[in-house]
């Protein structure tokens, strides 16, 4: 550990992760705490310092081997899937004993639940529907107690849908999944994982930063837009369409949590106050990027 330059720790250093250690590792001593060895080796592969400790099974004894005070954390790990609260950053923050710096959260805008399309914003209020979206708000709050009784700098960032290389729907379009109907299809929003990445540098960095930030790139189209331009882009046929009622006898619970909900989420205090400068406000120019880096890597 180099005590001269700031720690960054990273809890979950996955897709996003990982990009983000690459990115700030000029500036910071980063490291990473991961679920399992293989995960460690694979980020060794990258000159990635990380420590495995499953927060599904913490055994009696175990530590954060390093330091935290004067460090950023940035909790990117993502909720046990069942229940309504997260078990996993609970065990987290009682093994955190000294407190860091700065805590980044990475929540979720689908703590807004259903808003028929309208704008949302940092101020609206938290309606989730589903128990993966509760389990959001229950650690948003987590971290908000904890933060605030150890003077904590806290940032919550509430992320749109990410996409980026080897991220996109190339393998459902290649199954011919068929979407919703444009006409009958609610509005969201997505992020690039460069843009996330930036934005979580800006959390990080930006000292007057606090509170819960929205990050989306700000273009509202609908999923069945969005996977219509990558097949355009991509050379792929279109997805057959179908009603939402079809929809409703077919899809799988998970894949109609998403359709269900229809927000427009307003990223003005990303831009103004966090101080993040989006590097694809435009749909299109993401996923070309996307697709130029991803090579044959898909996500269906």
């Amino acid at each position: 550990m180099n005590r001269e330059r700031p720690h960054v720790l990273i809890v979950g250093c996955g897709y996003v992760g990982r990009r983000l250690a690459l990115r700030l590792r000029e500036r910071f001593d980063v490291s990473a705490l991961v679920r399992t060895p293989a995960r460690v080796a694979a980020l060794a592969g990258d000159d990635i310092r990380a420590t495995a400790i499953d927060l599904d099974r913490v055994r009696a004894g175990v530590s954060i081997p390093e330091r935290l005070d004067q460090a950023a954390i940035v909790y990117l790990a993502p909720p046990p899937s069942a229940g309504e609260s997260d078990l996993r950053l609970d065990r987290f923050l009682q093994l955190a004993t000294v407190p860091p710096r700065t805590f980044v959260y990475m929540s979720t805008t689908g703590v807004y639940g259903d808003a028929d399309g309208d704008l949302v914003d940092e101020a609206s209020p938290v309606r989730p529907r589903t128990d993966r979206a509760r389990r959001r708000v229950s650690a948003e709050e987590m971290t908000r107690v904890w933060c605030n009784e150890r003077r904590v700098r806290r940032i919550v960032m509430r992320v749109a849908g990410i996409y980026g290389p080897g991220r996109l729907p190339l393998d459902r379009l290649r199954r011919c999944e068929p979407v919703v109907r444009r006409a009958e299809a609610g509005v969201s929003n997505r992020i690039h994982v460069l843009d996330l990445v930036e934005a979580c540098v800006a959390a990080i960095t930006n000292p007057e930063a606090r509170g819960v930030y929205n990050i989306s790139d700000g273009a509202s189209i609908s999923s069945t837009e969005f996977i219509e331009t990558v097949a355009r882009i991509a050379g792929l046929p279109p997805p057959p369409q179908v009603s939402m009622e079809e929809a409703q006898l077919t899809f799988g619970d998970e894949r109609l949590s998403f359709i269900n909900e229809s927000r427009r989420v307003d990223n003005e205090r990303m831009i103004r106050h966090l101080g993040v400068r989006l590097l694809y406000a435009d749909v299109e120019q993401g996923i070309r990027a996307s697709l130029a880096e991803g090579g044959s890597r898909t996500r269906g």
